[in-house]
């Protein structure tokens, strides 16, 4: 066994950085038959080298959008409006969808600028992380024509694979009860709005 005695915190907790210490077992460790643990991908980016920082991910998101829009646009050859777009049902404007980029009528572009980990567990898993899915079946519920989505995955602080992205096919059952859903859903808070105002 080494022994290292550090001078400082800082120090101390870099050298932690990209190793499985007792506190991150726990986290990394899986039943048999399951999918990796976010810690897995988290120990994945600091092996890689990913610098980390407290920024919120919805201000990264804004900041590095039109970035990464034009990587897309650059390796997809697709012409994509961009702008603060907001897509609502013909048949009921309460729902709706904001894209970050629409091409034509049938396909969107949605841009995720993700902590270092989960952008890799994206990348190596090829699916859409589950918190974004309801996000993803949105676009679709909301526009009846859209047939892709591209979700556009982008993390500068990585040194590799920074920039890749998932087609997403239109589900028609999913959408049908998705909306069917939402529909109960507004009609449950339509009528509590007038009984409490009543």
């Amino acid at each position: 066994m080494l022994t290292k005695i550090f001078d400082t915190e800082e120090e101390w907790m870099a050298a932690r950085l990209g190793k499985i210490t007792g506190s991150r077992l726990g986290a990394i460790v899986v039943k048999k038959g399951t999918g990796k643990k976010i810690e897995f991908y988290q120990l994945l980016a600091e092996k890689l080298g990913a610098t980390e920082d407290d920024e919120n991910a919805m201000s990264r998101g804004h900041r590095l959008e039109e970035e990464a829009m034009e990587k897309f646009v650059v390796d997809t050859k697709k012409e994509v409006q961009m702008g603060n777009i907001l897509w609502m049902r013909e048949d009921d404007n309460n729902i709706a969808s904001s894209p970050d980029g629409v091409i034509g009528e049938t396909e969107a572009v949605e841009i995720k600028c993700l902590k270092s980990a989960r952008h890799l567990e994206a990348l190596l898993t090829q699916e859409v992380p589950s918190e974004f899915e309801m996000q993803a079946l949105q676009y679709f519920t909301v526009n009846e024509k859209l047939e892709t989505l591209y979700m556009v995955f982008y993390d500068p602080r990585l040194p590799v694979k920074q920039y890749f992205y998932l087609v997403v096919k239109r589900n028609q059952e999913e959408v049908e009860a998705m909306l069917e859903y939402q529909r109960k859903t507004l009609e449950e808070i339509n009528a509590l709005v007038i009984n409490l105002t009543a």
